[in-house]
């Protein structure tokens, strides 16, 4: 359990609102989903809020938008999350709903073949129909990886998703959605004794079920590159996307950490090096990015997690002379490193983007139960900023000097009809 409170007194300060984040982390992600369940981790996330065992279909959403809060939930790699924002007199309301169904969610038939169309729906929506739909985190990993747990699509195949039952719902929650696999995170406007006061109330007779063995993701890195093509229907332009293996974001946090300093220098805002260069200079790409964390945000996965390029380029331009480019500019950097200015730029204003997304209660909350469920440590979020501050040019030279070609992954994306003429 992590507890957050906005100040010592657990009082609201001047400027602040009087709100609390609730969240609950479970230790399962799309990677631990077993083979032939592809999206079963996410289809689950979706049965959670089907109502429960003591609450009916619709019922912690009524009682959340009843008191004036927000809820949602996600599934990541290695864990699923749910959360709800709501005024402090709230709390209470809060934790009896995610109590409620970590003691039994309502698993039906009716809510599984609803939800699986409902999932369904929202994959025809954000990856089928849409260009460039699913790129890269859906599919650069099968170039990359090999393993079943890294390299499938965590969104689903329909058919897999049809051929879901409840006694598999059932078995998910049972391995999955004990207490000890839990971490519950209450911040915001609270008071310590209280709350602990309330959860004990409404998580103490949650029956304990056994913690399940976190197995090792890890596989050997690729020993040369490995290249991919797919094609886009919707899209109007091609793309390449680019995918490296990261150094291990919980035993090797500073390593990892230049990495995330690395892609803020290729491509964080107008001024970065590959903005310049490929989008304003020499006109190679209409879009160009480079980030640290598959599913697009850093330290949310544990070992392998994986830096991305990606650019959308004209025809004419061609993939070669794009990565050609990519290629140049980590030779740069790995050979004279980032300027002393350029660096504290970089770090500065990753540095303020954190202090500034953690004044939201919901990000602060759902940062400290992740830290805390993939590290051991929720005070980590904290100390963030002041790690990425002593971060020197020679890590970032290190990093780009990692990015090796032999060890890659490269997915091209063709347009159905060719590209733009």
């Amino acid at each position: 359990m992590v507890l957050a409170p906005d100040s010592a007194a657990g009082q609201a300060s001047a400027g602040q609102a009087p709100v609390i984040g609730v969240s609950v982390h479970y230790d399962v992600g799309f990677r631990s989903e077993p083979q032939g369940r592809t999206g079963f981790a996410h289809l689950f996330e979706h049965l959670m809020f089907q109502g429960s065992e003591s609450l009916e279909k619709l019922a912690h959403f009524r009682h959340v938008q009843g008191s004036g809060g927000v809820f949602n939930g996600s599934t990541h790699q290695d864990y699923t999350d749910y959360y709800q924002l709501l005024p402090s007199a709230a709390l209470e309301r809060a934790l009896f709903l995610e109590a409620d169904r970590m003691r039994a969610p309502k698993l039906t038939e009716e809510n599984l073949a609803n939800q699986v169309d409902v999932v369904k729906e929202e994959i025809r929506l954000n990856v089928l129909n849409r260009p460039y739909g699913g790129f890269p985190w859906i599919l650069l990993p099968p170039v990359l990886y090999s393993t079943f747990a890294n390299a499938h699509n965590g969104y689903g195949d329909f058919t897999d998703l049809e051929k879901a039952t409840v006694d598999d719902c059932a078995a998910f929650f049972d391995t999955f959605y004990s207490p000890g696999n839990a971490v519950l995170t209450v911040a915001g406007d609270l008071d310590v004794d209280r709350t602990i006061e309330l959860v004990e109330k409404h998580f103490g007779d949650v029956p304990a079920r056994a913690v399940p063995q976190r197995p090792s993701f890890g596989e050997p890195l690729p020993t040369s590159e490995q290249r991919g093509k797919q094609t886009d229907p919707h899209a109007p332009l091609p793309a390449v996307a680019l995918g490296y293996r990261l150094p291990d974001p919980v035993g090797e946090i500073d390593s990892y950490l230049a990495n995330v300093v690395l892609a803020a220098l290729l491509s964080d805002g107008d001024a970065s090096r590959l903005q310049q260069r490929m989008v304003h200079q020499e006109n190679l790409v209409v879009d160009v990015h480079a980030g640290a964390g598959l599913m697009g945000a850093p330290l949310d996965a544990r070992d392998p997690d994986t830096f991305t390029f990606t650019a959308i380029h004209t025809p004419d331009v061609g993939v070669d002379r794009v990565i050609g480019a990519i290629d140049e500019e980590l030779d740069k950097l790995a050979s004279d490193g980032p300027s002393e200015d350029e660096l504290q730029r970089v770090t500065a204003r990753w540095a303020a983007s954190l202090h500034r997304e953690h004044d939201r209660v919901v990000s602060r909350t759902l940062d400290l139960g992740s830290a805390e469920l993939l590290h051991g440590r929720a005070e980590m979020v904290s100390e963030l900023p002041d790690r990425i501050g002593r971060i020197r040019a020679a890590d970032v030279s290190a990093a780009a000097k990692a990015m090796r070609a032999d060890a890659r992954a490269v997915l091209e994306i063709e347009p159905e009809n060719g590209g733009a003429e």
